[in-house]
């Protein structure tokens, strides 16, 4: 049976600095938070010509959850305060668990700008539960090669980053289940994706255009699915070649309280992170 659904959001545009621009679907006026799916933001292609001049999102803090940089095109590079340098290339997810607190700058790495070519990415806030949110900030890097082939079918190319799914697990580990499939699918080909009932279940069509258990869906949408409806069945035809992000996890059934760049359970948790920051306590790290 197919899973009802209950949202289809479209990603407007959000200045996230005065010169980046991104597609945000999630959180909307419509539909707040699926935790622990807080945040889903598409930076959509921009081409950079070869030599051109570097653009980061200069250093900035987090705590309490997670941002995972799933990379369609080009190459990010990303600095911490920890002391970590890391890129990641088109095909490839990055998770940065922010925990206590860190801060990061991101943007192209310089072997891409020197190269030139187009930028495009997603990134999502995945929740921590409360009793992880003081843990060390740390890293996961999966490449794309690692990332298992499922709902194998004719001009259907879909890759398993995290989670449980047809008997294979993901590369990527999550504090609670969350599965996460991405990939592509040719104009005319269909596919059916199972949702676990009681589960948060998420449908982004990044591009293109699909219809989604009868319902049309362009690029740039967000499908969010009834957790209640026992039914399973996503079925997806594609009418456009499209690009999708399929997300399925288990609620994080505590408060959200989410502000600026940090997401707790409090409004008082997120008050103290904010006034941490602005006394110093998570450090400095140069642009």
């Amino acid at each position: 049976m197919e899973k009802k659904i209950l949202h289809v959001i479209e990603g407007r545009e959000k200045h996230i600095t005065d010169t980046e621009v991104v597609r945000q679907p999630l959180p909307s006026m419509q539909f707040r938070f699926a935790s622990p799916f807080i945040v889903l933001h598409h930076m959509p292609a921009k081409y950079y010509a070869p030599g051109a001049p570097a653009e980061r999102l200069h250093p900035h803090p987090h705590r309490g959850f997670a941002p995972v940089t799933f990379m369609l095109q080009g190459q990010g590079y990303h600095r911490d305060n920890a002391g970590n340098a890391m890129t990641v290339t088109a095909g490839d997810v990055q998770w940065m668990f922010a925990g206590k607190g860190i801060l990061h700058s991101e943007g192209p790495s310089e072997d891409f700008l020197r190269k030139g070519g187009n930028y495009e990415l997603l990134q999502l806030w995945f929740n921590a539960p409360a009793a992880r949110k003081g843990d060390d900030p740390y890293y996961q890097y999966v490449k794309g090669a690692d990332m298992p082939p499922v709902a194998q079918a004719d001009g259907v190319q879909l890759t398993l980053v995290s989670g449980n799914y047809e008997g294979k697990t993901g590369p990527l580990q999550n504090f609670t289940p969350i599965i996460a499939i991405w990939g592509s699918l040719q104009a005319g080909k269909s596919t059916t994706l199972k949702a676990t009932p009681g589960y948060w279940t998420l449908l982004y069509v990044m591009d293109g255009q699909v219809t989604v258990n009868g319902t049309a869906v362009n690029g740039y949408h967000l499908v969010i699915f009834d957790k209640d409806d026992a039914a399973a069945d996503i079925q997806i035809t594609c009418d456009e070649t499209a690009r999708i992000l399929y997300l399925c996890a288990e609620p994080i059934n505590e408060p959200v309280a989410a502000k600026d760049n940090f997401v707790m359970n409090t409004a008082t948790e997120v008050d103290q992170a904010i006034a941490d920051y602005k006394n110093g306590l998570f450090g400095t790290l140069e642009a």
